[in-house]
């Protein structure tokens, strides 16, 4: 397919695995237009193209609400499961423990993680599984007509659901708090620092908290809102300029000026260059997440960017020293099962 020009279509372009970008799209979106999750669903398509992923590589969860139909909208040839409401981590946890040589994106809301899948989004980041979890977060219950969630901010007044009097929970600080190795926050309406950040998330090893701001322009749709395009765009404040390098290319930096860039190397190779802008944040300091989000907080303000990251972390698999030439669900008889000797040995410390 080509244009007047003779040119080959963006979307028909091939990558270094011989795949199209349209070849990492899904089903169509049935959202509501304008939904951020829509956005983030494109942006995904994006990151595992340019990133030359299969998408039989890749295994996709999510549990209950709007924010968990979106696996369906990207990476239409990968597996899936949509799962109970606020169960998406033991189910990501479980597939992901079995299957170590495929890559893990979960996709939850601010419902399904924040409010009935908290206990399990805790105990899942800090056992650090190699994965991507997305959160969704709209301030609100969409798909059950617009009531409060976790994260809507207090005081927020809607039509028909009065004021809200509770203090929301910050998905970022929680993840801190049960050591994730990577917590940013992004925006759906900033698609560059959305698609850098999810690429750098796909390459680190160990949990990847990304909590997007994600606006339904159908039930939270007040300009006043914490969670509207209008109120995130005049307050959100980016604390770096951030670009993914694949490890492929050679790194170049143009114009630079010592003390204005700092470069993470991730587990693959590839590397996340942070240009800072106005804010003089040290991603890899725990201290200074803390305070940049709980500033935040109090001058009323959305941080977006990486906010933390330790690359060294353990994972469960490395707790675990699962064998890295063949995942546990390829393993051959001889290598699970305990030898005849081993199992004679321990019946007679039995008796």
């Amino acid at each position: 397919m080509s244009d007047d020009k003779g040119l080959v279509s963006v979307q028909q372009q091939v990558n270094k695995v011989g795949l199209t970008r349209n070849d990492y799209k899904g089903a169509a979106s049935t959202l509501c237009k304008g939904c951020g999750h829509f956005s983030i669903a494109n942006q995904i398509i994006a990151a595992c193209y340019e990133m030359n992923i299969l998408p039989e590589q890749v295994m996709k969860f999510s549990g209950i609400g709007c924010s968990s139909k979106s696996p369906t909208y990207f990476l239409g040839r990968s597996f899936g499961f949509n799962g109970l409401h606020g169960r998406m981590p033991s189910l990501a946890l479980g597939a992901s423990f079995a299957n170590t040589h495929l890559r893990v994106i979960g996709v939850s809301g601010d419902g399904d993680t924040a409010s009935i899948g908290f206990g399990q989004f805790k105990h899942l980041v800090r056992r650090n599984i190699p994965m991507v979890y997305i959160v969704e977060n709209n301030g609100v219950y969409a798909l059950t007509k617009g009531q409060f969630s976790a994260t809507t901010e207090r005081g927020l007044s809607l039509k028909k659901q009065g004021i809200n009097q509770y203090q929301p929970i910050d998905i970022c600080l929680e993840a801190l708090t049960a050591n994730a190795s990577f917590v940013a926050r992004s925006f759906a309406g900033d698609p560059r620092q959305l698609v850098s950040l999810i690429k750098a998330a796909l390459s680190h090893r160990g949990i990847a908290i990304l909590d997007v701001i994600s606006p339904c322009v159908t039930f939270h749709n007040q300009e006043n809102s914490h969670h509207s395009f209008t109120w995130v765009r005049e307050n959100k404040i980016p604390i770096q300029d951030i670009t993914y390098i694949p490890p492929e290319e050679e790194i170049f930096i143009e114009n630079f000026e010592e003390g204005t860039t700092r470069e993470i190397d991730l587990f693959d190779g590839s590397t996340l260059k942070l240009k800072k802008v106005g804010n003089d944040h040290d991603p890899t300091d725990k201290l200074s997440a803390y305070k940049l989000l709980t500033k935040a907080i109090d001058e009323n303000h959305v941080i977006t960017g990486l906010i933390y990251i330790n690359p060294d972390q353990p994972t469960l698999m490395d707790i675990h020293q699962l064998p890295e030439d063949l995942p546990l669900n390829r393993l051959p008889e001889n290598r699970i099962r305990p030898p005849r000797e081993s199992i004679d040995k321990v019946n007679k410390m039995m008796f």
